[in-house]
């Protein structure tokens, strides 16, 4: 199978790229489960892609039951090196008005029941993440997204995602405890992805699409399901915009990023010592090391 350096994901309202041609599903297997639906391979403006619904082109997953692990080991297994991640979140500051668009550079964990890593069962290994999207790759969306006409939407460059847990939002008292942080948005689903994107050595970088304000607004208790799902296709329209637009940067010009090498120095286990069986489970992100 050829390989695929650009890998797409889409979240809520963005199941499908529009502009795809050449395309073809391709079902993958991997040792950490099926993903959460077939990858759609394709070209975009000539460019090679694989395309992946988060949830499901049917959004039958929720975010605890996504196959983090598996949706990101099987852009391993296509050759994905960049990852460009949309995702609908909530706003936690005024400024970042609904439909906007914000490239954040940083996260906090709320999550509790999801496994973050590939590691364990023989083998430890510490990435470091004290910058979890990769700032070339981050610079490259934003820039995209900076020479769009988006119709009116505001980009902001850099802030904090929050992802929680869900599937139920935020109570005020949390959604005010965020904006104390300083937290900028927040979401249900980025969190473990690009935590896994580093551990597999792949740049990742979030579109985050505004929805909505959380709950802390006091215009919050007038935001209805249709207002919702109408920004949701409108962000999604944009979204692809920005998506063919980033494509095409990062093929004229391909970044070399740092989570192109992030377990050079973080295996701790000897690996003459791991258990030959979590070897084999793992040999599409260990192979460079053996």
């Amino acid at each position: 199978m050829s390989q695929v350096k650009i890998g797409i994901i889409g979240g809520s309202g963005l199941y499908k790229m529009e502009a795809l041609k050449d395309v073809e599903e391709i079902q993958i297997d991997t040792p950490f489960g099926k993903p959460s639906d077939a990858f759609i391979k394709g070209t975009l403006d000539g460019v090679p892609v694989v395309f992946l619904a988060r949830h499901g082109r049917g959004h039958t997953l929720l975010p605890t039951e996504l196959p983090f692990r598996a949706n990101i080991y099987a852009m391993k297994s296509l050759g994905v090196e960049y990852i460009i991640s949309a995702s609908a979140v909530g706003s936690l500051k005024a400024e970042a008005k609904p439909l906007d668009m914000v490239i954040p550079d940083q996260f906090i964990d709320r999550t509790r029941n999801r496994i973050s890593t590939f590691f364990g069962e023989g083998i430890v290994a510490h990435i470091t993440f004290g910058d979890p999207v990769c700032p070339k790759l981050a610079e490259i969306l934003g820039g995209a997204a900076k020479t769009i006409d988006l119709g009116g939407p505001d980009v902001h460059i850099g802030g904090t995602y929050v992802c929680m847990e869900g599937p139920a939002f935020s109570t005020k008292a949390e959604s005010n405890l965020y904006r104390s942080w300083g937290a900028t948005i927040i979401g249900m689903t980025n969190l473990q992805e690009a935590k896994l994107a580093r551990e597999a050595e792949i740049a990742y970088a979030t579109l985050a699409l505004v929805t909505d304000y959380d709950c802390w607004h006091p215009d919050h208790d007038s935001v209805t399901v249709e207002m919702v799902v109408a920004n949701l296709h409108k962000n999604a329209e944009n979204a692809q915009k920005v998506i063919r637009e980033t494509v095409k940067r990062i093929t004229a010009n391909p970044p070399q990023s740092e989570a192109h090498e992030a377990l050079k120095y973080a295996i701790l286990t000897p690996l003459d010592k791991v258990p030959a069986t979590t070897k084999e489970k793992m040999k599409l992100l260990l192979q460079k090391y053996v």
